[in-house]
This record gives structure tokens, C-alpha cells and sequence, in this order.
């Protein structure tokens, strides 16, 4: 069951999804990965959207034969999975194998009105 807060901030974290498959469609790989990240930032305080998102970036890691950020990927689909429920989450990190997993980051300012958008409505 999904809480209040991963149905509220859903439309934004699948709009990013589906302009990372158009990005994808058209063999931007690069742009695919952003709007990932995109969607890795706006959704990580929701579990659900957090492992989903890291489980995208693994398969985008698997198509382009990335092994590091495979590995990478892996790990952070579990830590998501355990740590997003007790509220560890580092602020605005954008969730690529390139980061500290534990690294806060700043958050776009259109990311922090989409995200108070989705908490105003729970």
C-alpha cells in the first residue's frame, strides 16, 4: 500500500520517468540518466518511489554495460529499500554511483516547490 505522500508526489516522479524513456527512445542516454536523477531527488522521500527509481537506474546501468554503476545500483536499491522508511535519506542527492550515497545535496528550486506541492496535498 502506498502512503499518502508516494501518491501525492506520484504525477512528478512519472513525469520524469516517461522523459527519461522519450530521452531513452531517441538513444539519449545521457538525458535519460538526468531525468532519473531528477526523479531520484523528487521522489526519495516516498520508499516506494526511492527503490523504484534506483531499480530504473540499474537496468539504465545494465543497457549501457556500466558495471560500476550496476554494482552501485544494486546497493542503493537495498539501501533505499531499508533506510528511506526510518527517514535516513540524504536531502537532494541525485542518486548516480558518482555520489556519496550518504551525501545531502541542494535540491532545485523547482524540485522543493514540486516536492511541498505533493506534501501540502496529505
Amino acid at each position: 500500500m502506498l502512503s499518502k505522500f508516494s501518491k501525492s508526489i506520484a504525477s512528478y516522479v512519472e513525469f520524469e520517468v516517461a522523459l527519461a524513456k522519450a530521452a531513452r527512445s531517441v538513444g539519449d542516454r545521457l538525458l535519460e540518466f538526468r531525468h532519473l536523477e531528477n526523479a531520484h531527488v523528487i521522489g526519495q522521500e516516498s520508499t516506494y518511489w526511492h527503490v523504484k527509481v534506483h531499480a530504473f537506474m540499474f537496468l539504465w546501468a545494465v543497457r549501457n554495460l556500466m558495471p560500476k554503476e550496476v554494482f552501485g545500483q544494486f546497493f542503493r536499491t537495498i539501501g533505499a529499500a531499508l533506510m528511506t522508511p526510518i527517514g535516513l535519506i540524504p536531502n537532494g542527492n541525485t542518486g548516480g554511483s558518482n555520489v556519496s550515497p550518504f551525501k545531502a545535496m541542494p535540491v532545485k528550486p523547482e524540485h522543493k516547490v514540486m516536492i511541498s506541492d505533493a506534501k501540502a496535498k496529505i
